[in-house]
């Protein structure tokens, strides 16, 4: 998803929960910032590394593929952008290595969906924003994994997008920089890469940005379903994300006594259901004006554009016993415990692709033991080779 959803429909979805509009702010805010707080941006703020949530393209074309620096992207891709649906699941006639990597396909409704609006739970607004960005990328990512796999996230070039009255037209990819061109059905992807585990086989790469864009539906090949024609429904699905934040964090501000998976808020939604349908089936690149338009009617207040630099001066300002009190502070807190959650939990279910790992101590800003061991341990790798 792109900032039109993780920010603007993010505000709209925690307002129609029940939060104030000051709320409602930093729990987008938090929400978009998964996708801003990098290594790179961390560096600059001198917080926790290891409370990245995402990486620069710069950094992905330095990261090692080795399995160490394999086990550093997924850690992060799964546990914030590509969420696991089934751990457990099941495939007849395959290796125990393609299976590992086969249970990471992220998906909705799955147990660390459940997990994941749990740990926000009683934390803090950039928690529950947190678990908002994941429990949306669930929707919009689904079908792929967060690790560099051609067996998994590898597609044909069979792709077509699927119109309301049926009709069908070729999608056609390029790789380059140039804007996605959606009345000429041409977009940008990744380019092929024989190697398994290429950074160009990470996600939704192959597929570019057709999973981010909610007016959407198309149908594809893709690797893992052995190249069968699957359908991607994206103005459903993106519906049924946007009900089920209002859910979560109905259940989050303890209006409801249970997070549901599988369940779709139909009180609050339904009364906009024409207003909301309508933005997320018109077809543009970008639905941040008709979702900013909406949030500010609902409130009457003004959703001020994204600003990932908003928060720096009162982190860097803070002691050192006061940083975990800012907004960055109880973001990075919040992101070291979803990751560690997702983490271990890969790992208790004996798939060693994120690592070894020990359980996370809510609140400990020094953030995840093993984690940060194998953060030093890759540090000490490129001094040395950079001494050699």
């Amino acid at each position: 998803m792109q900032e039109d959803f993780h920010y603007y429909a993010t505000y709209c979805a925690a307002v129609l929960a029940g939060y104030t509009h000051e709320e409602s702010l930093e729990i987008c805010y938090s929400a978009q910032f998964v996708d801003i707080c990098t290594r790179t941006f961390i560096s600059r703020v001198k917080g926790p590394l290891n409370a990245a949530t995402t990486q620069l393209q710069l950094e992905m074309v330095d990261a090692d593929t080795d399995a160490v620096g394999l086990q550093d992207i997924t850690r992060i891709w799964a546990s914030f952008h590509f969420l696991p649906g089934d751990l457990y699941a099941e495939k007849k006639h395959c290796s125990k290595r393609y299976l590992r990597k086969y249970r990471l396909i992220c998906g909705p409704n799955g147990e660390l969906v459940r997990e994941t609006v749990r740990l926000a739970k009683d934390s803090s607004m950039q928690g529950i924003g947190i678990a908002m960005h994941v429990l949306a990328d669930t929707w919009a990512h689904r079908y792929f994994a967060g690790t560099p796999s051609l067996v998994i996230n590898n597609t044909d070039s069979y792709f077509y997008e699927i119109f309301p009255d049926g009709s069908e037209k070729k999608i056609n990819f390029r790789h380059t920089t140039s804007p996605d061109d959606v009345e000429k059905g041409l977009y940008t992807s990744s380019i092929f890469q024989g190697s398994e585990n290429s950074i160009m086989n990470l996600g939704h790469g192959r597929a570019g940005h057709l999973p981010d864009y909610s007016f959407i539906k198309y149908k594809y090949l893709p690797a893992w379903g052995g190249y069968e024609e699957t359908v991607k429904d994206n103005p459903s699905d993106y519906n049924k994300a946007f009900r089920q934040m209002i859910h979560a964090m109905q259940y989050l501000r303890g209006d409801i006594g249970e997070f549901r998976t599988d369940y779709y808020e139909g009180t609050k939604a339904e009364l906009y259901r024409e207003r909301i349908d309508e933005i997320i089936r018109k077809r543009r690149e970008s639905a941040a004006e008709d979702w900013k338009e909406f949030g500010e009617s609902l409130t009457g207040g003004k959703i001020p554009d994204f600003d990932q630099e908003a928060y720096i001066e009162e982190y860097l300002r803070a002691g050192e016993d006061e940083k975990k009190d800012t907004f960055l502070g109880r973001f990075f807190i919040s992101a070291l415990a979803q990751k560690s959650m997702v983490t271990h939990s890969i790992f208790a279910s004996k798939n060693p692709l994120a690592g070894y790992s020990v359980e996370y101590k809510k609140g400990n800003i020094p953030g995840i033991r093993d984690f940060k061991m194998m953060v030093e341990s890759m540090k000490k790798r490129k001094g040395e080779r950079a001494n050699e």
